[in-house]
C-alpha cells in the first residue's frame, strides 16, 4: 500500500466517526436503524470513491484529501466552511435527539425514498469527480487547471454543490428527523454562499471560465438558477 493509499483509506474510515459518534451519543442508543443505515450508505458510497480514484485519478484523491476550513486559502472560505460544519453538527445532534425524545414520527417510506435521493447525491458527486480532476476540497485555482464541460457540467456549473446540497437535504428524513432540517437548510443556504464565492474566484482567475458561464448558465438548479 503506498502512502497516498495509505492516508486515503484512513481518512475515508475515519470520517464516519464523528458522524457516527455524534448520532449515537445524541440519541443516547446504539439501536437508530436509520442511522446505521445513512452510515452504510456513506460508507459504501465513500470506499467506492476511494478504491475507484486510487486507481483512476489519484492526483484527485491527493487533493480531496486537503479539506475543512483550515486547509482554505481565503478566509471568506474558512469562514463560510466553518458556519458549514456547525450547520451540519446540528442536523446530527438533532436527529439523535429527535429519535431519543420521539419528537417525530417519519414513515419508513419516507425514510427509505430519502434514502435513495442520498444515493442518488452521492452518484451525481461521483460524476463530478469522474470529469473534472480538480475537485478539489479546497476553493483554488490549480496551475494546470482547465474547465470541464461535460458531464454534469454541461447542465450546471456546481454539479459537486448540487448533489452536496441534496444530500444535506435528504439527509434529516433519512435520519427520521424532521427537526434536523433546522440546521440542514442552513448547512444549504452557507453552501450556496460558497458556491457565489466560489465563482468570483474562478470568472477572475480560471481562463475560460467567463465563456463557460455564457454557455451553461444555470450555477446549480438547471432551469432555475
Amino acid at each position: 500500500m503506498t502512502p497516498l493509499s495509505a492516508q486515503a483509506w484512513r481518512h475515508t474510515l475515519g470520517s464516519a466517526l464523528p458522524f457516527a459518534t455524534v448520532l449515537f451519543v445524541s440519541a443516547w442508543t446504539l439501536r437508530y436503524g436509520e442511522a446505521w443505515l445513512y452510515l452504510g450508505i456513506y460508507l459504501v458510497g465513500a470506499c467506492f470513491n476511494t478504491a475507484y480514484f486510487l486507481r483512476h485519478d489519484p492526483a484527485l484523491v491527493r487533493r480531496r484529501l486537503r479539506a475543512g476550513p483550515g486547509a482554505e486559502s481565503l478566509s471568506s472560505q474558512r469562514t463560510i466552511q466553518a458556519i458549514t460544519a456547525i450547520c451540519l453538527l446540528a442536523t446530527f445532534v438533532l436527529a439523535g435527539l429527535d429519535h431519543r425524545w420521539r419528537w417525530s414520527n417519519l414513515p419508513l417510506p419516507a425514510v427509505a425514498l430519502a434514502d435513495a435521493v442520498l444515493v442518488s447525491a452521492m452518484l451525481l458527486v461521483f460524476a463530478t469527480f469522474r470529469h473534472n480532476s480538480y475537485a478539489a476540497s479546497t476553493v483554488e485555482v490549480a496551475p494546470a487547471q482547465a474547465v470541464s464541460v461535460v458531464g454534469p457540467y454541461a447542465w450546471v456549473r456546481h454539479p459537486m454543490y448540487l448533489g452536496s446540497a441534496i444530500a444535506f437535504l435528504a439527509t434529516p428524513v433519512a435520519l427520521g428527523s424532521a427537526y434536523a432540517w433546522l440546521g440542514a437548510i442552513p448547512a444549504t443556504c452557507a453552501l450556496v454562499m460558497r458556491l457565489l464565492d466560489e465563482e468570483r474566484l474562478l470568472a477572475a482567475q480560471l481562463r475560460g471560465y467567463a465563456a463557460y458561464c455564457t454557455r451553461v448558465r444555470f450555477r446549480l438548479l438547471p432551469g432555475v438558477w
